[in-house]
């Protein structure tokens, strides 16, 4: 058997091993039989696919810390991979929130009739957004930009290591590694603002579903690994961990800070698995008086991702439009005298894209509410 070079260090114990494999294989399948009671019982497609995409966070997460303690020189291509689905969950999640309130309620009107959300601490001193569609589509887009970015810097991060610039693990002026964290951890911030903000709003209409719990899930499994990471790599350099495993040589070091952090994110998948197994339960979807769909049928609806192409350029047109618009007006001259021109990617009333829905695709819907939302978008 490969023994990981992490539980190779006199430090960790042989039991601490057997707890680390008992909780990476003890993870896979908790989660496995919770995706298979969701195709089994698929009753609202237009929420179970985001919640199935969300429970394939905890094998993904373990499998791949697991690889990267057999590996440790591969990590780098494993933690994209793994930090690249970490913008998907957020996704998913924001749209899994979407989903339901509209499938109740026609939520921008519902929310014009609410008293206004005022931003909270560190940005109470910003403009507070409409009630409505400007909040909606400002909550959307915060949470859809960590989406984007990324996946792009996982993507500059591959340059950077190839280009021999990355340094990972260091803190350096000439190094990649401490501008990409810090763009991320603005990233997540903003993402994670919106997502209270949105919860802040909305808390009455999402009760029912008891949103505490996956909150929770969410933002300890990809807010709190990603903290937890960079805190690790600090206290490395920082040198307080270095001396417990007895090393200081750089390669080692920066291979304490991989080992350490896939080593606890096994551990912590287990946890998370039992978490989402409660928290995105499928048996607020059973309904044995409904026709039963195909297994298969519900496996290949969860792999079809044209929403997330449609929403990320939905994204890109919003941002392209936003800085078309800060660009000065063209002014030419026709029969009637001189006239402002200013090209607007996607026309609205107000000029800005809110998508006319709040962020959900009305064929995602039961046709009941399908119709409903288009005769009040008429």
């Amino acid at each position: 058997m490969v023994v990981p070079l992490f539980c190779q260090m006199e430090i960790v114990d042989s039991a601490i091993c057997d707890a680390f494999v008992c909780s990476c294989i003890n993870s896979l399948p908790i989660t496995f039989w919770e995706i298979t009671q969701h195709l089994v019982h698929y009753t609202k497609p237009y929420l179970q696919k985001h919640v199935i995409r969300i429970l394939w966070m905890v094998p993904i997460y373990a499998l791949d810390a697991w690889l990267g303690l057999i590996a440790p020189n591969f990590s780098i291509y494993m933690n994209s991979m793994r930090e690249c689905y970490e913008a998907y969950v957020i996704y998913n999640f924001m749209k899994f929130l979407l989903n339901y309130l509209n499938a109740e309620m026609d939520l921008e009107a519902n929310l014009e009739l609410k008293q206004q959300v005022h931003h909270i601490v560190p940005l109470c001193c910003m403009r507070d957004w409409e009630m409505g569609r400007e909040f909606v589509h400002k909550c959307k887009h915060g949470i859809l930009q960590y989406t984007v970015f990324r996946p792009a810097t996982t993507f500059i991060a591959f340059v950077c290591h190839f280009s021999g610039v990355y340094g990972e693990g260091e803190f350096r002026a000439d190094a990649a590694f401490p501008y990409i964290i810090a763009v991320n951890n603005l990233s997540q911030f903003v993402a994670m603002y919106c997502l209270v903000l949105f919860y802040k709003a909305n808390k009455d209409e999402l009760a029912p579903m008891k949103p505490i719990g996956k909150f929770l899930c969410i933002k300890a499994v990809v807010f709190f690994s990603f903290f937890q990471g960079v805190a690790i790599t600090i206290l490395i350099n920082a040198g307080l961990l270095t001396n417990i495993f007895g090393t200081t040589e750089q390669p080692d070091v920066k291979d304490i800070s991989s080992s350490l952090q896939n080593f606890l994110i096994c551990i912590e998948m287990f946890l998370a698995a039992i978490a989402h197994h409660y928290a995105f339960s499928y048996k607020a979807y059973v309904d044995l008086a409904a026709e039963q769909p195909n297994c298969c049928q519900s496996f290949c609806q969860m792999w079809d991702v044209s929403d997330v192409k449609d929403d990320v350029l939905e994204h890109y047109g919003v941002i392209t439009t936003q800085a078309r618009n800060l660009l000065p007006s063209k002014v030419y001259k026709h029969p009637g005298g001189l006239r402002e021109e200013r090209a607007h990617l996607l026309s609205t009333s107000d000029g800005a894209d809110y998508s006319g829905d709040s962020g959900v695709s009305t064929s995602t819907l039961p046709r009941p509410i399908q119709a409903a939302r288009s005769a009040s978008l008429q």
